[in-house]
Protein backbone atom coordinates (compact mmCIF):
# COMPACT_ATOMS: atom_id res chain seq x y z
CA UNK A 1 0.00 0.00 0.00
CA UNK A 2 1.18 3.51 -0.83
CA UNK A 3 -0.14 7.03 -0.21
CA UNK A 4 0.55 9.83 -2.71
CA UNK A 5 -0.92 13.30 -3.28
CA UNK A 6 -1.83 14.17 -6.86
CA UNK A 7 -1.25 17.77 -7.91
CA UNK A 8 -4.34 19.84 -8.69
CA UNK A 9 -5.05 19.45 -12.44
CA UNK A 10 -4.73 22.59 -14.56
CA UNK A 11 -7.61 24.06 -16.53
CA UNK A 12 -7.14 25.91 -19.82
CA UNK A 13 -8.78 29.27 -20.48
CA UNK A 14 -8.60 31.85 -23.25
CA UNK A 15 -5.09 33.07 -22.52
CA UNK A 16 -3.51 30.63 -20.11
CA UNK A 17 -4.03 28.02 -17.41
CA UNK A 18 -5.07 28.00 -13.77
CA UNK A 19 -6.33 25.45 -11.24
CA UNK A 20 -9.38 27.57 -10.30
CA UNK A 21 -12.35 28.23 -12.65
CA UNK A 22 -13.11 31.64 -11.11
CA UNK A 23 -9.54 32.95 -11.22
CA UNK A 24 -9.05 31.52 -14.70
CA UNK A 25 -12.14 33.24 -16.14
CA UNK A 26 -11.32 36.53 -14.42
CA UNK A 27 -7.66 36.69 -15.42
CA UNK A 28 -7.58 34.90 -18.77
CA UNK A 29 -11.13 34.87 -20.08
CA UNK A 30 -13.34 31.93 -21.02
CA UNK A 31 -11.79 29.24 -23.18
CA UNK A 32 -13.75 29.90 -26.37
CA UNK A 33 -12.35 33.43 -26.79
CA UNK A 34 -9.84 31.56 -28.96
CA UNK A 35 -12.65 31.17 -31.51
CA UNK A 36 -12.88 34.16 -33.86
CA UNK A 37 -16.49 33.33 -34.74
CA UNK A 38 -17.74 33.03 -31.16
CA UNK A 39 -20.89 34.90 -30.19
CA UNK A 40 -20.53 37.87 -27.86
CA UNK A 41 -24.08 38.08 -26.49
CA UNK A 42 -26.47 35.88 -24.59
CA UNK A 43 -30.18 36.46 -25.20
CA UNK A 44 -32.32 35.53 -22.20
CA UNK A 45 -35.99 34.60 -22.23
CA UNK A 46 -37.78 35.03 -18.91
CA UNK A 47 -40.94 33.41 -17.52
CA UNK A 48 -42.39 34.30 -14.11
CA UNK A 49 -44.87 36.41 -12.20
CA UNK A 50 -44.38 40.18 -12.17
CA UNK A 51 -42.63 40.51 -8.82
CA UNK A 52 -40.35 37.57 -9.64
CA UNK A 53 -39.38 39.08 -12.98
CA UNK A 54 -38.58 42.37 -11.23
CA UNK A 55 -36.31 40.56 -8.75
CA UNK A 56 -34.57 38.76 -11.61
CA UNK A 57 -33.99 42.06 -13.43
CA UNK A 58 -32.26 43.44 -10.32
CA UNK A 59 -30.17 40.26 -10.00
CA UNK A 60 -29.16 40.38 -13.69
CA UNK A 61 -28.00 43.98 -13.29
CA UNK A 62 -25.85 42.92 -10.34
CA UNK A 63 -24.40 40.09 -12.43
CA UNK A 64 -23.61 42.52 -15.25
CA UNK A 65 -21.89 45.05 -12.97
CA UNK A 66 -20.14 42.76 -10.48
CA UNK A 67 -20.51 41.82 -6.80
CA UNK A 68 -18.03 42.33 -3.99
CA UNK A 69 -16.83 39.11 -2.36
CA UNK A 70 -17.77 38.06 1.14
CA UNK A 71 -15.59 39.56 3.87
CA UNK A 72 -13.23 36.75 4.81
CA UNK A 73 -9.56 35.92 5.19
CA UNK A 74 -10.24 33.11 2.69
CA UNK A 75 -10.18 35.43 -0.33
CA UNK A 76 -9.63 32.66 -2.90
CA UNK A 77 -12.66 30.74 -1.62
CA UNK A 78 -14.98 33.76 -1.36
CA UNK A 79 -13.86 35.53 -4.50
CA UNK A 80 -15.69 38.62 -5.71
CA UNK A 81 -17.56 38.43 -9.01
CA UNK A 82 -16.25 40.89 -11.60
CA UNK A 83 -19.41 40.93 -13.71
CA UNK A 84 -20.49 39.85 -17.18
CA UNK A 85 -19.44 42.25 -19.90
CA UNK A 86 -18.19 42.28 -23.50
CA UNK A 87 -14.59 43.15 -22.56
CA UNK A 88 -13.93 41.10 -19.44
CA UNK A 89 -14.07 37.53 -18.11
CA UNK A 90 -16.94 35.99 -20.04
CA UNK A 91 -16.53 38.50 -22.90
CA UNK A 92 -20.24 38.49 -23.55
CA UNK A 93 -23.36 40.55 -22.80
CA UNK A 94 -26.51 39.40 -21.00
CA UNK A 95 -29.46 40.67 -23.03
CA UNK A 96 -32.98 40.74 -21.59
CA UNK A 97 -36.05 42.67 -22.71
CA UNK A 98 -39.80 42.94 -22.05
CA UNK A 99 -40.28 41.42 -25.51
CA UNK A 100 -38.31 38.36 -24.33
CA UNK A 101 -40.43 38.08 -21.15
CA UNK A 102 -43.70 36.23 -20.54
CA UNK A 103 -45.60 37.03 -17.35
CA UNK A 104 -47.65 34.48 -15.41
CA UNK A 105 -50.73 35.93 -13.73
CA UNK A 106 -51.06 35.75 -9.95
CA UNK A 107 -54.56 34.32 -10.33
CA UNK A 108 -53.15 31.40 -12.35
CA UNK A 109 -50.63 30.62 -9.60
CA UNK A 110 -53.32 30.78 -6.92
CA UNK A 111 -55.50 28.46 -9.00
CA UNK A 112 -52.71 25.88 -9.27
CA UNK A 113 -51.95 26.14 -5.54
CA UNK A 114 -55.57 25.27 -4.69
CA UNK A 115 -55.62 22.00 -6.63
CA UNK A 116 -56.31 19.13 -4.22
CA UNK A 117 -53.42 16.69 -4.78
CA UNK A 118 -49.73 17.47 -5.15
CA UNK A 119 -49.35 15.34 -8.27
CA UNK A 120 -52.12 17.28 -9.99
CA UNK A 121 -50.61 20.58 -8.83
CA UNK A 122 -47.25 19.63 -10.32
CA UNK A 123 -48.78 18.75 -13.70
CA UNK A 124 -50.82 21.96 -13.74
CA UNK A 125 -47.75 24.06 -12.82
CA UNK A 126 -45.67 22.39 -15.55
CA UNK A 127 -48.38 23.14 -18.12
CA UNK A 128 -48.61 26.73 -16.88
CA UNK A 129 -44.90 27.35 -17.45
CA UNK A 130 -44.71 25.23 -20.59
CA UNK A 131 -47.24 27.40 -22.40
CA UNK A 132 -45.07 30.50 -21.91
CA UNK A 133 -41.78 28.70 -22.59
CA UNK A 134 -43.21 27.32 -25.82
CA UNK A 135 -44.22 30.81 -26.97
CA UNK A 136 -40.73 32.21 -26.36
CA UNK A 137 -38.98 29.23 -27.97
CA UNK A 138 -41.12 29.41 -31.10
CA UNK A 139 -41.42 33.19 -31.47
CA UNK A 140 -38.25 34.79 -30.10
CA UNK A 141 -34.58 34.38 -31.00
CA UNK A 142 -33.28 33.44 -27.54
CA UNK A 143 -30.54 31.22 -26.13
CA UNK A 144 -31.70 30.30 -22.60
CA UNK A 145 -35.05 30.62 -20.83
CA UNK A 146 -35.02 31.49 -17.12
CA UNK A 147 -38.09 30.30 -15.20
CA UNK A 148 -38.61 32.17 -11.91
CA UNK A 149 -40.60 30.14 -9.36
CA UNK A 150 -42.67 32.00 -6.71
CA UNK A 151 -42.32 30.90 -3.10
CA UNK A 152 -46.01 30.08 -2.63
CA UNK A 153 -46.00 27.92 -5.74
CA UNK A 154 -42.85 26.17 -4.54
CA UNK A 155 -44.52 25.39 -1.21
CA UNK A 156 -47.66 24.05 -2.87
CA UNK A 157 -45.60 21.79 -5.14
CA UNK A 158 -43.53 20.37 -2.32
CA UNK A 159 -45.81 20.17 0.68
CA UNK A 160 -47.21 16.86 1.84
CA UNK A 161 -50.88 16.26 1.09
CA UNK A 162 -53.18 15.77 4.07
CA UNK A 163 -53.28 12.09 5.00
CA UNK A 164 -50.35 11.18 2.75
CA UNK A 165 -47.85 8.61 4.01
CA UNK A 166 -45.27 9.26 1.29
CA UNK A 167 -43.35 12.05 2.99
CA UNK A 168 -39.90 10.48 2.83
CA UNK A 169 -37.73 13.40 1.71
CA UNK A 170 -37.09 17.12 2.01
CA UNK A 171 -39.12 19.72 0.16
CA UNK A 172 -36.11 20.30 -2.08
CA UNK A 173 -36.21 16.62 -3.03
CA UNK A 174 -39.92 16.90 -3.79
CA UNK A 175 -39.28 19.91 -6.00
CA UNK A 176 -36.40 18.15 -7.72
CA UNK A 177 -38.29 14.91 -8.09
CA UNK A 178 -41.33 16.32 -9.83
CA UNK A 179 -41.62 19.87 -11.12
CA UNK A 180 -38.07 20.58 -12.29
CA UNK A 181 -37.59 17.23 -14.00
CA UNK A 182 -40.99 17.09 -15.61
CA UNK A 183 -40.77 20.67 -16.92
CA UNK A 184 -37.33 20.12 -18.42
CA UNK A 185 -38.45 16.88 -20.06
CA UNK A 186 -41.64 18.43 -21.46
CA UNK A 187 -39.76 21.44 -22.88
CA UNK A 188 -36.86 19.41 -24.27
CA UNK A 189 -38.26 19.16 -27.81
CA UNK A 190 -38.35 22.98 -28.05
CA UNK A 191 -34.55 23.02 -28.24
CA UNK A 192 -33.88 25.83 -25.72
CA UNK A 193 -32.18 25.00 -22.38
CA UNK A 194 -33.94 26.09 -19.17
CA UNK A 195 -32.55 27.68 -16.02
CA UNK A 196 -34.90 27.42 -13.00
CA UNK A 197 -34.50 29.83 -10.07
CA UNK A 198 -36.51 30.32 -6.89
CA UNK A 199 -37.45 33.89 -6.05
CA UNK A 200 -35.80 33.52 -2.63
CA UNK A 201 -32.41 32.84 -4.27
CA UNK A 202 -32.58 36.24 -5.98
CA UNK A 203 -32.43 38.09 -2.67
CA UNK A 204 -29.10 39.79 -1.93
CA UNK A 205 -27.21 41.30 0.96
CA UNK A 206 -28.76 40.89 4.41
CA UNK A 207 -31.98 39.60 2.84
CA UNK A 208 -30.04 36.62 1.50
CA UNK A 209 -30.26 34.24 4.45
CA UNK A 210 -29.33 30.58 4.30
CA UNK A 211 -28.01 30.75 0.72
CA UNK A 212 -24.47 30.98 -0.62
CA UNK A 213 -22.89 34.43 -0.57
CA UNK A 214 -23.95 36.72 -3.43
CA UNK A 215 -20.66 36.59 -5.35
CA UNK A 216 -20.46 32.78 -5.27
CA UNK A 217 -24.05 32.48 -6.50
CA UNK A 218 -23.27 34.95 -9.30
CA UNK A 219 -20.23 32.91 -10.40
CA UNK A 220 -22.29 29.71 -10.58
CA UNK A 221 -25.33 31.38 -12.17
CA UNK A 222 -23.37 33.19 -14.89
CA UNK A 223 -21.22 30.17 -15.75
CA UNK A 224 -24.26 27.89 -16.09
CA UNK A 225 -26.01 30.45 -18.33
CA UNK A 226 -22.89 30.84 -20.45
CA UNK A 227 -22.53 27.10 -20.97
CA UNK A 228 -26.21 26.56 -21.72
CA UNK A 229 -26.64 29.56 -24.01
CA UNK A 230 -23.40 29.58 -25.98
CA UNK A 231 -23.25 25.81 -26.48
CA UNK A 232 -19.55 25.98 -25.68
CA UNK A 233 -17.26 25.43 -22.69
CA UNK A 234 -15.96 28.15 -20.34
CA UNK A 235 -12.82 26.08 -19.64
CA UNK A 236 -11.34 22.70 -20.43
CA UNK A 237 -8.69 20.41 -19.02
CA UNK A 238 -5.17 21.33 -20.05
CA UNK A 239 -4.21 19.23 -23.04
CA UNK A 240 -1.44 16.72 -22.52
CA UNK A 241 -0.01 16.54 -26.02
CA UNK A 242 1.96 13.35 -25.42
CA UNK A 243 -1.18 11.42 -24.43
CA UNK A 244 -3.44 9.71 -26.96
CA UNK A 245 -6.78 11.41 -27.76
CA UNK A 246 -9.23 10.06 -25.20
CA UNK A 247 -12.99 9.65 -25.06
CA UNK A 248 -14.57 9.42 -21.61
CA UNK A 249 -17.79 7.44 -21.23
CA UNK A 250 -19.93 7.32 -18.09
CA UNK A 251 -22.38 4.41 -17.86
CA UNK A 252 -25.46 4.83 -15.68
CA UNK A 253 -28.95 3.40 -15.15
CA UNK A 254 -32.32 4.83 -14.24
CA UNK A 255 -35.71 3.43 -13.27
CA UNK A 256 -39.09 4.17 -14.77
CA UNK A 257 -41.32 6.87 -13.28
CA UNK A 258 -43.22 4.41 -11.09
CA UNK A 259 -39.94 2.96 -9.82
CA UNK A 260 -41.29 -0.55 -10.33
CA UNK A 261 -40.06 -1.54 -13.78
CA UNK A 262 -36.58 -2.49 -14.89
CA UNK A 263 -33.87 0.08 -15.41
CA UNK A 264 -32.63 1.60 -18.64
CA UNK A 265 -29.00 2.21 -19.49
CA UNK A 266 -27.46 5.62 -20.22
CA UNK A 267 -24.17 6.74 -21.71
CA UNK A 268 -22.59 10.14 -21.09
CA UNK A 269 -19.78 10.73 -23.58
CA UNK A 270 -17.21 13.52 -23.14
CA UNK A 271 -14.17 14.41 -25.19
CA UNK A 272 -11.06 16.09 -23.81
CA UNK A 273 -12.56 19.52 -24.45
CA UNK A 274 -15.55 18.82 -22.21
CA UNK A 275 -18.02 18.63 -25.07
CA UNK A 276 -20.48 15.84 -24.39
CA UNK A 277 -23.38 13.87 -25.78
CA UNK A 278 -26.08 11.95 -23.91
CA UNK A 279 -27.39 8.64 -25.24
CA UNK A 280 -30.29 6.51 -24.02
CA UNK A 281 -29.83 2.75 -24.10
CA UNK A 282 -32.32 -0.06 -23.62
CA UNK A 283 -34.05 -1.65 -20.61
CA UNK A 284 -31.74 -3.97 -18.68
CA UNK A 285 -32.10 -6.76 -16.14
CA UNK A 286 -31.49 -6.67 -12.37
CA UNK A 287 -29.07 -9.05 -10.69
CA UNK A 288 -31.08 -11.23 -8.28
CA UNK A 289 -28.24 -11.32 -5.76
CA UNK A 290 -27.09 -7.71 -5.33
CA UNK A 291 -30.20 -6.09 -6.90
CA UNK A 292 -28.05 -3.99 -9.27
CA UNK A 293 -28.82 -3.47 -12.98
CA UNK A 294 -26.40 -4.68 -15.62
CA UNK A 295 -26.24 -5.04 -19.41
CA UNK A 296 -26.09 -8.11 -21.57
CA UNK A 297 -23.19 -8.42 -23.99
CA UNK A 298 -25.35 -7.21 -26.87
CA UNK A 299 -26.70 -4.24 -24.90
CA UNK A 300 -23.20 -3.18 -23.88
CA UNK A 301 -22.06 -3.56 -27.48
CA UNK A 302 -24.92 -1.46 -28.87
CA UNK A 303 -24.60 1.30 -26.27
CA UNK A 304 -20.86 1.83 -26.71
CA UNK A 305 -21.13 1.46 -30.49
CA UNK A 306 -23.73 4.26 -30.56
CA UNK A 307 -21.60 6.40 -28.25
CA UNK A 308 -18.54 6.10 -30.48
CA UNK A 309 -20.62 6.81 -33.58
CA UNK A 310 -21.72 10.10 -32.00
CA UNK A 311 -18.12 10.87 -31.05
CA UNK A 312 -16.98 10.17 -34.60
CA UNK A 313 -19.79 12.34 -36.00
CA UNK A 314 -18.75 15.26 -33.78
CA UNK A 315 -14.96 15.07 -34.18
CA UNK A 316 -14.75 13.21 -37.51
CA UNK A 317 -12.33 10.68 -36.08
CA UNK A 318 -12.20 7.80 -33.64
CA UNK A 319 -10.42 8.34 -30.32
CA UNK A 320 -7.15 6.52 -29.73
CA UNK A 321 -8.27 5.61 -26.21
CA UNK A 322 -11.54 4.86 -24.40
CA UNK A 323 -12.11 5.34 -20.67
CA UNK A 324 -15.36 3.92 -19.25
CA UNK A 325 -16.56 4.90 -15.78
CA UNK A 326 -19.29 3.03 -13.91
CA UNK A 327 -20.78 3.35 -10.42
CA UNK A 328 -20.93 -0.43 -10.09
CA UNK A 329 -18.66 -3.34 -10.91
CA UNK A 330 -18.16 -4.41 -14.52
CA UNK A 331 -19.84 -7.70 -15.41
CA UNK A 332 -18.21 -10.21 -17.79
CA UNK A 333 -21.04 -9.67 -20.29
CA UNK A 334 -20.44 -5.92 -20.30
CA UNK A 335 -16.68 -6.28 -20.70
CA UNK A 336 -17.13 -8.65 -23.66
CA UNK A 337 -19.58 -6.27 -25.34
CA UNK A 338 -17.36 -3.23 -24.83
CA UNK A 339 -14.25 -5.05 -26.04
CA UNK A 340 -16.02 -6.21 -29.21
CA UNK A 341 -16.78 -2.60 -30.13
CA UNK A 342 -13.24 -1.42 -29.48
CA UNK A 343 -11.79 -4.25 -31.54
CA UNK A 344 -14.12 -3.54 -34.47
CA UNK A 345 -13.34 0.20 -34.40
CA UNK A 346 -9.60 -0.36 -33.91
CA UNK A 347 -9.42 1.53 -30.62
CA UNK A 348 -6.21 0.18 -29.16
CA UNK A 349 -6.12 1.65 -25.65
CA UNK A 350 -8.82 1.13 -23.02
CA UNK A 351 -9.46 1.63 -19.31
CA UNK A 352 -12.58 0.28 -17.55
CA UNK A 353 -12.94 1.89 -14.12
CA UNK A 354 -15.53 1.33 -11.39
CA UNK A 355 -16.02 4.34 -9.07
CA UNK A 356 -18.00 3.65 -5.89
CA UNK A 357 -18.35 4.75 -2.26
CA UNK A 358 -16.18 3.24 0.46
CA UNK A 359 -16.01 3.04 4.24
CA UNK A 360 -12.21 3.44 4.19
CA UNK A 361 -11.00 6.75 5.69
CA UNK A 362 -7.58 8.34 6.01
CA UNK A 363 -6.53 10.75 8.75
CA UNK A 364 -4.04 13.59 8.40
CA UNK A 365 -1.64 14.84 11.07
CA UNK A 366 -3.57 18.10 11.33
CA UNK A 367 -7.13 18.91 12.39
CA UNK A 368 -8.09 19.15 8.73
CA UNK A 369 -9.13 16.23 6.49
CA UNK A 370 -6.61 14.76 4.01
CA UNK A 371 -5.74 16.93 1.03
CA UNK A 372 -7.85 16.75 -2.09
CA UNK A 373 -5.93 14.48 -4.45
CA UNK A 374 -4.75 12.08 -1.74
CA UNK A 375 -4.57 8.58 -3.24
CA UNK A 376 -4.21 5.36 -1.26
CA UNK A 377 -3.01 2.68 -3.69
CA UNK A 378 -4.05 -0.66 -2.19
CA UNK A 379 -2.63 -2.60 -5.13
CA UNK A 380 -2.23 -2.07 -8.88
CA UNK A 381 -5.97 -2.19 -9.54
CA UNK A 382 -7.50 -0.84 -6.30
CA UNK A 383 -7.31 2.58 -4.71
CA UNK A 384 -9.05 5.19 -2.56
CA UNK A 385 -9.08 8.78 -3.85
CA UNK A 386 -10.04 11.97 -2.00
CA UNK A 387 -11.68 14.29 -4.52
CA UNK A 388 -12.88 16.50 -1.66
CA UNK A 389 -10.59 17.54 1.16
CA UNK A 390 -8.21 20.24 2.30
CA UNK A 391 -7.18 22.60 -0.51
CA UNK A 392 -4.00 24.66 -0.22
CA UNK A 393 -5.30 27.26 -2.69
CA UNK A 394 -8.30 27.89 -0.42
CA UNK A 395 -6.20 27.53 2.75
CA UNK A 396 -8.93 25.37 4.27
CA UNK A 397 -11.29 22.47 3.77
CA UNK A 398 -14.33 24.17 2.14
CA UNK A 399 -16.86 21.45 2.99
CA UNK A 400 -19.37 21.30 5.84
CA UNK A 401 -19.05 17.57 6.56
CA UNK A 402 -16.29 14.97 6.79
CA UNK A 403 -15.38 14.21 3.13
CA UNK A 404 -16.12 10.76 1.70
CA UNK A 405 -13.42 9.44 -0.65
CA UNK A 406 -14.05 7.36 -3.77
CA UNK A 407 -13.14 3.70 -4.23
CA UNK A 408 -11.48 3.05 -7.59
CA UNK A 409 -11.41 -0.47 -9.05
CA UNK A 410 -9.77 -1.11 -12.41
CA UNK A 411 -11.03 -4.02 -14.54
CA UNK A 412 -9.33 -3.59 -17.90
CA UNK A 413 -6.53 -1.05 -18.11
CA UNK A 414 -3.67 0.20 -20.20
CA UNK A 415 -3.03 3.10 -17.81
CA UNK A 416 -1.74 2.98 -14.26
CA UNK A 417 -3.98 3.45 -11.23
CA UNK A 418 -2.30 6.80 -10.48
CA UNK A 419 -2.87 8.05 -14.05
CA UNK A 420 -6.54 7.07 -13.87
CA UNK A 421 -6.93 8.77 -10.48
CA UNK A 422 -5.36 11.95 -11.87
CA UNK A 423 -7.87 11.90 -14.74
CA UNK A 424 -10.78 11.40 -12.34
CA UNK A 425 -9.57 14.37 -10.27
CA UNK A 426 -9.45 16.51 -13.41
CA UNK A 427 -12.91 15.45 -14.57
CA UNK A 428 -14.40 16.53 -11.21
CA UNK A 429 -13.66 20.11 -12.36
CA UNK A 430 -15.70 19.86 -15.57
CA UNK A 431 -19.13 20.55 -14.09
CA UNK A 432 -20.26 24.00 -15.30
CA UNK A 433 -22.97 24.16 -12.64
CA UNK A 434 -20.30 24.74 -10.00
CA UNK A 435 -17.23 27.00 -10.12
CA UNK A 436 -15.67 25.72 -6.88
CA UNK A 437 -12.76 23.54 -7.91
CA UNK A 438 -13.54 20.48 -5.76
CA UNK A 439 -16.42 18.51 -7.25
CA UNK A 440 -16.73 15.02 -5.78
CA UNK A 441 -17.57 12.95 -8.86
CA UNK A 442 -16.09 13.11 -12.37
CA UNK A 443 -18.43 14.74 -14.88
CA UNK A 444 -18.94 11.33 -16.53
CA UNK A 445 -20.84 10.20 -13.43
CA UNK A 446 -21.90 13.57 -11.97
CA UNK A 447 -24.35 14.10 -14.80
CA UNK A 448 -25.59 10.50 -14.83
CA UNK A 449 -28.11 10.96 -12.01
CA UNK A 450 -29.38 14.30 -13.33
CA UNK A 451 -29.77 12.88 -16.82
CA UNK A 452 -31.57 9.75 -15.60
CA UNK A 453 -33.92 11.74 -13.37
CA UNK A 454 -35.09 13.78 -16.37
CA UNK A 455 -34.79 11.08 -19.03
CA UNK A 456 -37.39 8.94 -17.26
CA UNK A 457 -39.96 11.60 -18.15
CA UNK A 458 -38.99 11.65 -21.84
CA UNK A 459 -41.26 9.30 -23.78
CA UNK A 460 -39.54 6.36 -25.44
CA UNK A 461 -40.84 7.52 -28.81
CA UNK A 462 -39.25 10.95 -28.38
CA UNK A 463 -35.60 11.58 -29.27
CA UNK A 464 -33.93 13.20 -26.24
CA UNK A 465 -31.52 16.09 -26.54
CA UNK A 466 -27.89 14.96 -26.59
CA UNK A 467 -26.41 18.04 -24.85
CA UNK A 468 -25.86 18.02 -21.09
CA UNK A 469 -27.09 21.64 -21.00
CA UNK A 470 -30.70 20.37 -21.21
CA UNK A 471 -30.32 18.25 -18.05
CA UNK A 472 -28.25 20.41 -15.66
Amino acid sequence: MKVTVIEEPLLEFGKGTHICPRNGIERMGVYDTKDELRRSELRLGIVGRGVGVDKLDVWLDLCRNGIVGKESELSNLFKGFGGVSADYGFFTRLLSSPSFTRAIQKSSIVKVSRIKTREERVVAAVNLYYEQVQFLAENRAIDVIICVIPEELFVSLTQKDAGSKKDTGSIEQYMEHDFRRLLKAKCMHLGIPLQLVLESTLLTGKANRGNQDDATRAWNFATALYYKGNKTVPWRLKEERFKPKSCYVGIGFYKSRDGETISTSLAQVFDEFGHGVILRGTPVVIDKNDKRPFMSEEQAYNLLSSALSEYDKALMQMPARIVIHKTSKFRDTEIRGFCRVLEEKSVRSKDFVSITNTDIRLFSQTSYPPKRGTLLSINESEGVLYTRGTIDFYQTYPGAYVPNPLKIDVYENDSSLEELAEEILGLTKMNWNNTQLDGRLPITLECAKKVGDIMKYVDLGEKPQVSYSFYM
